[in-house]
């Protein structure tokens, strides 16, 4: 199992957290979502490792920004 973390820049209540974690949960290969619009933290948890460019799309696709945390 792998967990991935990112900076996600934008969200401000529980609706944007709903709205990021819908979209990155459809994206293949991601078994568990957290993200918190108070910290701006997103986890990726998934069995193998995800492409960043393909969560960071998704993040985009629901209306936010983001970068991978170092």
């Amino acid at each position: 199992m792998t967990t991935t973390e990112f900076l996600v820049t934008g969200m401000t209540c529980g609706h944007c957290e709903m709205s990021v974690r819908e979209e990155v949960q459809e994206v293949p290969g991601v078994t568990g979502v957290e993200v918190s619009h108070q910290t701006g933290r997103l986890a990726v948890t998934s069995d193998q490792p995800v492409n960043d460019a393909v969560v960071l799309a998704a993040v985009q696709e629901a209306g936010y920004q983001g970068v991978r945390s170092a």
